[in-house]
């Protein structure tokens, strides 16, 4: 984090401070029930795991849509909600509900997925929490039907409430998870570093930066570092830390390859100094998390992430000896921050018209507000790669031969790290049962020949 001036920092905002002046890795769960007891349950669980936490509140699709009647009903019936519904519930409840679970300590994050999240910023604020995340881009293009420029107007509103009613707000871009998979790297960073100006400029003055696992380490690591650099240039007078998401897309369905993943992305967060680690269990492939499958997950990325070095923060201006890979990331990334600043001073509508032209233009995504002429690829290294950059202000090398994308080559694509993890750990199984059956050269042959099956055991 940048040297700045200082800015008064909420409950979340502070823990993030302090795991960081530790040295310690924040890990956070994804996890939300739709009841009182469910969900204070699971805040106490992650309060008491063993690692560096802070906690998870999200929301259920009823809320994220506004259709808190809806939820009211399902809660009335006992029907099963996919989260928490806030506003349902009401304050007075939610907050009753953090207290009773002895959770009043733990930092607590809601998360939901509106584009329009007025009625969420208000419902959090009243039951006394202090940090929340989206964005007018990230929480509208993949989610929704709503125009972008509406959007952008709501999360101005809900932005400035937040920043009003809440001394030390915290807010996080989900800029850096667009769609979760197949975006490459650059139009991630940009994005999220572009959601960050936005909170800025509507008064909020703590805010993470995020950045979802991809498909290799190495391009990952340059693109972290290249956030962090252009988050120090363009927030050095707010608070701001980077948040990793653990792989967002198809999970591996081995237990071996999704612990495997998992661990790689602490290990991630630990090389590239990130101070918060979102996490992904390995249950997620076959069923709904439980709070069991959320705690054990949180304290394995945490002791991954423990057992490798952590890595100190990249200055905003060194980029000595920074390979090809990871200055064309920062480079793309730059090119496409400052083409979007220099359209309108007014973040808001800078976001608005870019999309327009194309400037910014995400793949595979069908949001009517969205160009839809760039396209990626995972080339043969296994990074993802631009085959098409539509309008945007980028020079990219054609790849050779010119793939052209079939749709079984973008579910292949889809599917590239489940398949490439659940592979590795059907061979390590392999190995293991192989070694297991081999005769040890160590034991004599007379005895595994002669011994009595009745005397073998005593």
């Amino acid at each position: 984090m940048s040297a700045h001036p200082p800015v008064r920092l909420g409950r979340f905002a502070t823990a993030v401070a302090q795991a960081r002046d530790a040295g310690e890795l924040l890990v956070q769960p994804r996890m939300g029930f739709p009841t009182l007891t469910g969900m204070g349950s699971g805040l106490r669980a992650v309060a008491r795991a063993r690692a560096r936490t802070v906690g998870t509140i999200t929301l259920d699709s009823y809320t994220r849509v506004g259709d808190h009647d809806s939820a009211r009903r399902a809660l009335a019936a006992g029907a099963d909600l996919n989260g928490f519904p806030i506003v349902a519930h009401g304050a007075g409840a939610t907050r009753a509900m953090i207290a009773g679970a002895w959770a009043g300590s733990l930092p607590i994050q809601v998360r939901h997925g509106t584009p329009l999240p007025l009625g969420v910023v208000r419902a959090l604020v009243d039951a006394g929490l202090d940090a929340t995340e989206g964005g007018p881009v990230s929480y509208c293009l993949p989610y929704s039907r709503t125009p972008l420029g509406e959007a952008v107007r709501a999360w101005a509103e809900a932005c400035e409430l937040l920043a009003h009613r809440v001394s030390g707000a915290h807010m996080e871009s989900f800029g850096g998870c667009m769609l979760g998979q197949l975006c490459p790297p650059s139009l991630l960073v940009a994005l999220s570093v572009l959601e960050g100006l936005f909170f800025r400029q509507h008064g909020l003055r703590s805010i993470s930066l995020s950045y979802a696992q991809q498909t290799d380490d190495t391009q990952d690591m340059y693109a972290v570092r290249a956030l962090r650099r252009l988050a120090a240039q363009h927030l050095a007078d707010t608070d701001w830390h980077v948040v990793l998401y653990t792989y967002m897309g198809v999970f591996p369905r081995t237990a071996h390859g999704a612990l495997e993943l998992l661990r790689r992305s602490a290990r991630l967060a630990a090389h590239t100094g990130t101070e918060r680690l979102i996490v992904k269990t390995p249950a997620e492939a076959h069923r709904i998390p439980t709070i069991e499958d959320n705690v054990e997950a949180l304290e394995e990325a945490w002791a991954a992430a423990r057992a490798v070095p952590r890595a100190a923060a990249p200055a905003a201006d060194d980029q000595e000896g920074e390979p090809e890979l990871g200055l064309a990331v920062h480079h793309e990334a730059s090119a496409l921050i400052n083409a979007v600043l220099e359209l309108h001073p007014d973040i808001g509508r800078a976001l608005t018209e870019a999309f327009r032209r194309g400037i910014l233009d995400v793949p595979y995504c069908l949001h009517a507000d969205n160009a839809q002429r760039a396209r990626s690829y995972i080339d043969t290294h296994g990074r993802l790669r631009w085959l098409a950059v539509g309008h945007m202000p980028l020079t990219v090398p054609r790849p050779a031969g010119t793939p052209r994308l079939r749709a079984q080559d973008l579910l292949g694509m889809l599917s590239h790290v489940q398949g490439a993890f659940d592979r590795q750990a059907l061979t390590a199984q392999r190995l293991r049962a192989r070694h297991l059956s081999a005769p040890d050269p160590a034991r004599p042959a007379a005895a595994t020949a002669t011994t009595s099956p009745i005397s073998a055991d005593p």
